[in-house]
């Protein structure tokens, strides 16, 4: 087996609460054959088409054998790691992350089942997002957003533009108070020395590793968490 060339976290062991459907939010079928997973993974498929070997570690629990049944279609595109969660850890994405980094190897990106990039260039997106990383460590993919209601559910960013780069000012998961905060990230990219930082992204009163970060702007960042998607 190749040593992978990049790792992706995979969370796919959430409860879909809000989704209310009788299957896994990620298996929302967007069009004949194509779901909200396949839609998500578009970036990462860019990944290994350019010649990377991509290890796809994914975070599940039992009630997400559809999941685990469904990604057997990315068998030949990936090397794909099934990890379950660990319940001594945090419950949700933060638990998930680390139960994730035993099996990274190389940079590390964080890729969520439930967010589809879209616009020109997203395909890419991820790709450009890992050739950034070297400049602090970190790279997010991002979109602009100024309605407070969005910023609250997401991983808020105060980005600013400087010499022609655009960086994470703040960071915040999920801000009570949005003020401040103009876009919020989709994907994340770290280098293998700092992934051990990457469960912070998502931890209540953690300062997040997401500052100074280099912000990869796309046109649109869709968060699927609800059957109206």
């Amino acid at each position: 087996m190749p040593i992978p060339d990049v790792s992706i976290i995979l969370p796919c062991a959430g409860f879909g609460t809000r989704f209310r459907a009788p299957y896994s939010k990620e298996l929302h079928c967007l069009a004949p054959g194509v779901t909200v997973l396949d839609r998500s993974l578009e970036a990462v498929v860019e990944l290994a088409k350019s010649g990377l070997n991509v290890r796809l570690v994914v975070v599940f629990r039992t009630h997400k054998l559809d999941t685990v049944s469904y990604l057997a279609r990315y068998a030949e595109t990936f090397q794909i790691v099934f990890v379950y969660q660990d319940e001594s850890f945090e419950p949700g994405l933060n638990g998930a992350i680390r139960s994730a980094l035993p099996m990274m190897q190389g940079p590390v990106a964080l890729v969520l089942p439930d967010i589809v990039i879209t616009g020109a260039g997203s395909a890419g997106c991820l790709l450009a997002a890992l050739r950034h990383i070297g400049v602090a460590g970190w790279s997010v993919v991002a979109a602009e957003e100024q309605d407070p209601d969005t910023l609250q559910q997401m991983g808020a960013l105060a980005v600013v533009e400087g010499g022609g780069v655009i960086t994470v000012e703040a960071a915040a998961d999920k801000p009570a108070d949005p003020s401040g905060f103009n876009a919020f990230w989709g994907m994340v990219a770290v280098t293998a020395e700092e992934a051990h930082r990457l469960p912070d992204v998502a931890s209540k009163g953690a300062d997040s590793p997401l500052a100074g970060a280099v912000a990869l702007m796309v046109e649109q960042i869709v968060n699927y968490n609800t059957a109206a998607g």
